[in-house]
């Protein structure tokens, strides 16, 4: 049986190093010995304060440095940020000044090896650094995530896939997000962190991951060695189903979901804002990608905040966002509804908006039931 540890912490360093600690002796003191190559995987979106609660906070991937260096093993914090340089990002968070004064290589995944995840997708490329350390410990945040419901444990690994390389997995899977929910599961269990610790200290509720996200007081560190877990506590801790998150969905059908223990008190917050309307599925198989296609949110732009820096169109993995004079246009038959352009928008400029064909589908869902 799995086992989750939460305890409840600030980020009040003292605190935060001592639950920290206390979680990971617990769950992995055995796994990191003397001499072990260590990568600490944070989250690293993009460049965003600590208190816009987009990252993993600087003071929890000092802990893990810390950790790692107590055990006298040789800590890396890495991580292929989906816009934008490794070390703005780094020094724009925080995490530069937090880990100034320790013994630790800090710097973005760039080479990589190919390695089989399984059918469909055979053998892709994943950063060597990720394939070849001894020890990863997983430091994800908790967001919501308007494709993925949420982003925790599992989809946090994604972030070993090198650069805009993400947007051509993206592509490939399309609006098909079960099927893009199977491919991060995949990723994940090639890499296969040793340990994760959610920083679910500040989380980000509403239109996540990104900028458009809000802040919310969660006040807990949790940790699993199980991703699935860990991840499938945090649906219970937020009252969310965990079918509605495709990525624990795809996981149940697998029975790669374990029974697991908790270990601490599970605060319950029943209020905490998802994203926007997901997809209404049903019927035969062969309709699922076209239903998803017509009745998924649509990403749309706030014009007075966009500053047309370009991010939005640069990471577009279909190419369906172009500049014009003063804003910028959607090619919505090109869009795959996969929302990177909302994650990396700088200015809180892009989000979604429940489409045309989703209000019709749910008026006559409404009326015939």
């Amino acid at each position: 049986m799995a086992c989750v540890i939460i305890r409840n912490v600030s980020y009040n360093y003292e605190e935060l190093r001592a639950a920290f600690f206390e979680i990971i002796e617990t769950l992995a003191s055995n796994k990191i010995k003397f001499g072990d190559k260590v990568l600490i995987k944070p989250n690293m979106l993009s460049a965003a304060k600590p208190e816009d609660a987009v990252l993993t906070h600087p003071l929890v991937i000092r802990a893990a440095v810390e950790y790692v260096l107590h055990k006298g093993a040789r800590p890396q914090v890495s991580d292929s940020p989906a816009i934008g340089s490794f070390d703005r990002i780094a020094k724009v968070n925080g995490i530069k000044e937090a880990l100034a004064d320790l013994d630790v290589a800090c710097r973005p995944f760039k080479n990589t090896v190919k390695v089989g995840i399984g059918k469909p997708y055979g053998n892709i490329d994943i950063a060597r650094d990720a394939v070849e350390a001894d020890v990863i410990i997983n430091l994800p945040k908790l967001k919501t995530h308007s494709q993925m419901l949420l982003t925790l444990s599992v989809k946090n690994m994604f972030g070993c896939i090198v650069g805009f390389e993400k947007s051509h997995w993206h592509m490939r899977a399309g609006v098909d997000t079960i099927g893009f929910a199977r491919l991060l599961i995949a990723i994940h269990q090639a890499v296969k962190p040793t340990v994760s610790i959610l920083d679910a200290i500040l989380g980000l509720e509403g239109e996540g991951p990104g900028k458009r996200g809000k802040p919310r007081k969660i006040g807990v560190l949790m940790g699993s060695c199980d991703s699935f877990a860990l991840d499938t506590a945090v649906c219970k801790m937020l009252g969310i189903n965990p079918d509605k998150a495709p990525i624990l969905k795809a996981a149940t059908e697998n029975n790669l979901i374990p029974d697991y223990e908790i270990d601490g008190v599970l605060p319950i917050f029943d209020n905490f804002q998802l994203p926007g309307r997901q997809a209404i599925v049903f019927g035969p198989r062969f309709l699922h990608n076209f239903l998803r296609k017509h009745t998924l949110s649509l990403p749309v732009c706030d014009d007075n905040l966009c500053e047309l820096c370009g991010k939005c169109w640069t990471i577009c993995p279909a190419q369906a966002i172009g500049p014009l004079a003063h804003n910028i246009e959607f090619n919505y038959t090109k869009c795959i509804r996969c929302y990177c352009c909302i994650e990396v928008c700088p200015y809180a400029a892009l989000h979604s908006r429940e489409s045309m064909g989703s209000k019709i589908m749910r008026k006559f869902i409404d009326k015939f039931s």
